[in-house]
């Protein structure tokens, strides 16, 4: 009864806690915070100067006494003082009574370590929560696309975020099979700036990467291949420098981490118990995650699998929005949180 209370007066939170960008759902409104996972402190005293898109945009163009750092490594918090700091300033943003201490559901990937749920856990719970509870990030995805998690069907999940890539079976509730591989979009991001550091002899920044990336990246051969400019560092004279990259070229550079990524997927379908299966050749596997809108790459799984592949309608916040689902019905999903083990 105490709790009930409690979330009537306090705006419970669900929490995407990405590598890449934080998204906040707040029971009865829905999402209203989506922003970069980065924050940018002083380097002598680490107060924080900026959070969200603010902090991004000083990526790369930092002096001495400010550093710009991403708390989250491979989905799992990698700095827990910063991290804390970023959790903290979200849920300020949304709660309007600070003495009332909000219920978090915050998404994890399903291979995380019993360390990591309780660094998880810890932040959660010094940034202000009252009570925290942990979701897989595949199941929270299948959720958020609406599929029946809790029936006795096979519905598979390939959820590729910043970094990693989550890939879940799912029936009944639970996960029967999944794999959890730390190669998602930072690791694409990380293949073409060494592409063109070996290549052009050109440095390139984590967002001109990430750029190119979504502007020609691909997972196969396009009917119009794309020409752009790459600008950087020049490595030989140390000045700055221009040079024109294709699509073709991207495309090379970012064969390694989409092998990686197909080979999951195939070691999880092999791994599949046979009625499974049969559910999942005829419902197809859905794609979630920012890594999804990477160009033809359900086509690529297709000829990989020979399965039905889909991309979730809005990829990018699919994880938030199946949280979201759970936390306005906390007792009816309880069986799909994680427990401390």
């Amino acid at each position: 009864m105490a709790s009930d209370f409690l979330s009537l007066i306090s705006k419970d939170i669900a929490i995407d806690l990405g590598t890449a960008n934080t998204l906040v759902y707040v029971k009865g409104q829905g999402i209203v915070i989506n922003e970069p996972s980065v924050v940018a402190v002083t380097r002598r005293d680490r107060k924080v100067i900026a959070i969200g898109w603010q902090a991004r945009e000083m990526m790369g163009k930092t002096h001495g006494d400010i550093e710009v750092i991403r708390p989250m490594r491979d989905g799992v918090i990698d700095d827990d003082e910063v991290a804390e700091l970023m959790i903290r300033s979200f849920i300020r943003r949304v709660q309007n009574n600070r003495l009332m201490r909000p219920r978090i559901i915050v998404c994890v990937p399903s291979g995380v370590t019993k360390s990591e749920k309780r660094v998880i856990r810890d932040s959660a719970e010094y940034a202000g929560a009252r009570e925290v509870y942990l979701i897989a990030e595949p199941m929270a995805a299948a959720l958020g696309v609406q599929l029946p998690v809790k029936d006795p069907v096979g519905s598979m999940v390939v959820d590729i975020g910043g970094g990693t890539t989550e890939i879940a079976i799912i029936s009944l509730s639970g996960i029967v099979t999944m794999h959890s591989i730390r190669t998602a979009g930072d690791e694409m991001d990380d293949a073409i700036a060494n592409f063109i550091r070996r290549n052009y002899n050109l440095l390139i920044g984590e967002r001109m990467a990430e750029w190119i990336k979504k502007t020609v990246g691909s997972a196969m051969a396009m009917p119009e291949e794309i020409v752009l400019t790459a600008k950087g560092r020049d490595l030989v004279s140390g000045m700055p420098k221009a040079v024109e990259i294709s699509s073709e070229e991207i495309r090379d550079a970012l064969s390694e981490p989409l092998s990686q990524i197909i080979a999951a997927v195939r070691e999880a379908l092999e791994k599949c118990p046979p009625e499974l299966s049969a559910d999942i050749r005829d419902r197809g596997i859905i794609l979630t995650g920012g890594g999804a809108m990477l160009k033809r790459l359900d086509q690529r799984l297709r000829d990989e699998t020979n399965l039905p592949v889909n991309i979730a309608d809005d990829p990018l916040t699919c994880v938030v929005r199946g949280t979201g689902h759970v936390l306005e019905d906390v007792d009816f999903y309880q069986d799909v949180l994680l427990t401390n083990n």
